[in-house]
């Protein structure tokens, strides 16, 4: 692999545009955009305060910056950089700001979720959508942009709002059987509409674009429910995190349950392959100085090495508190690999550790067990490669064919708090409190390779 100098960076806000040709960071009030191969800077533009959202429009021409403590917006232009768009909405506030898929329309979120205001770019026009829900995820669009789902709350109920982003006419309203709606989320093909319940009630509702109720799941009662939902790319499968620690996969056909994944805390099974980071030894001569207070944060710069663990492995395990809300229990992150082939799921009183799923054979295939918590981990938009970061030097990476610790190399302890890939998944960005760098991964007769030379693999 090979590493970009560094950057400076605030507030974790650095994307790569959807074409991939741009990369865009902020700097305080600054934004800053980059060519995503030479790094070279194309633009500079300046705002009114410290920004604290970024997002690219879908066709990589305009970029939002959202000055939340000011209630302002202001939008800028790559084709001409002397044109610019200042949106304020004044004692209304704002909370959160968003594209329309087509990027020429921007959707403000006032403070106390009062309304929804649509604005556009093209006509200046205005439209104003009431009773938006303050919740988890309220807002979700079809993939192919044609539809806005809206969670509403009015007179003590739950609601559902479906709009046409080509004029914004309401398509369909229709209520939900929730006590208290936490997330809607549309099937990448945009047939079928997930709505789930709060952790107080296991419910998940799903509906189709005309809002007929297709099928609801429960899988137990009386005790703390979903945490984390996610659909696989091809709209087959519904993934259900749990509190109780298991993975629920529901599939298109019937909307039952085809299989779960639970998370114990030993694993035995000799086909399971488990992935456990160890420090490396230092070479032989060198005196390794101990530091001079305990560390409570993440490893320093050591370098480490995963090994392959005998069975059975015992897994790191944390006893959440019982008195106190928001316990760490629970799967509270999965994702599905870009080809459907794959599920990455974190079981938060297991936090260092990350469990990889073959959905095409339903089991467990592979454990990777940290020596620090895990932060995050994406996988890459075009192969099965997952990437984790555990707050520390390096990056982690995982394919079919094995696994890698990366240590970012540079002066000073870069903290790995945050990533994003690149669209064609050549690169990604890694992401500390104050600065990020590009780490490539090097391509060998055009075809892109597993991993690159540093770091160890087993």
């Amino acid at each position: 692999m090979n590493f970009s100098e560094v950057f400076k960076l605030s507030s974790l806000l650095c994307k790569f545009s959807p074409d991939g040709k741009y990369l865009a960071s902020c700097v305080q009030y600054r934004l800053v955009v980059r060519d995503a191969n030479t790094l070279q800077i194309l633009q500079l533009y300046t705002c009114l305060d410290q920004i604290q959202h970024l997002e690219w429009s879908a066709d990589s021409l305009f970029i939002l910056c959202a000055l939340y403590k000011r209630g302002l917006v202001q939008v800028w232009s790559l084709e001409q950089p002397e044109w610019h768009c200042k949106i304020d909405e004044g004692s209304a506030g704002l909370v959160a700001s968003c594209w329309s898929p087509d990027g020429r329309h921007i959707l403000n979120t006032t403070e106390f979720h009062l309304r929804i205001t649509v604005w556009s770019l093209c006509t200046k026009s205005v439209s104003y959508i009431k009773y938006p829900k303050a919740c988890q995820q309220g807002i979700t669009f079809t993939r192919d942009g044609r539809y806005l789902a809206l969670a509403e709350r009015r007179d003590c109920r739950d609601y559902v709002s479906i709009f046409v982003c080509s004029d914004w006419q309401l398509l369909r309203h229709f209520d939900t059987d929730t006590q208290d709606l936490a997330g809607i989320e549309w099937a990448p093909n945009g047939c079928v509409l997930a709505v789930w319940d709060s952790c107080l009630e296991y419910k998940v509702l799903l509906y189709s674009l005309d809002g007929r109720l297709l099928s609801a799941f429960c899988a137990y009662e009386w005790s703390l429910g979903i945490k984390s939902v996610a659909w696989s790319p091809s709209s087959q499968f519904l993934a259900i995190g749990s509190y109780d620690g298991k993975v629920r996969i529901l599939n298109h056909v019937t909307w039952k349950m085809i299989t779960e994944f639970g998370h114990p805390a030993t694993v035995n099974n000799t086909k399971i392959v488990v992935y456990k980071e160890a420090e490396k030894s230092p070479p032989l001569g060198h005196l390794a100085f101990p530091p001079p207070r305990a560390a409570t944060g993440p490893l320093t710069s050591s370098e480490s090495k995963y090994e392959i663990a005998s069975m059975p492995v015992s897994l790191q395990t944390l006893k959440p508190a019982a008195d106190r809300a928001n316990p760490r229990i629970g799967v509270g992150a999965l994702a599905f690999s870009p080809d459907n082939y794959f599920l990455a799921t974190r079981n938060d009183s297991v936090p260092n550790a990350v469990w990889i799923w073959d959905i095409r054979k339903l089991r467990l295939l592979a454990v990777l067990e940290q020596l620090c918590t895990v932060r995050t981990f994406q996988w890459g938009p075009q192969q099965p490669r997952l990437a984790i970061c555990t707050g520390g030097s390096k990056v982690y990476l995982w394919s079919p064919a094995g696994c890698v610790s990366v240590q970012v190399p540079g002066e000073g302890d870069f903290q790995v708090l945050s990533l994003c890939w690149h669209p064609s998944g050549d690169s990604l960005a890694l992401l500390s409190k104050d600065h990020f760098c590009l780490c490539f991964l090097e391509m060998e007769k055009g075809v892109r390779m597993a991993f690159g030379q540093r770091g160890d693999c087993t």
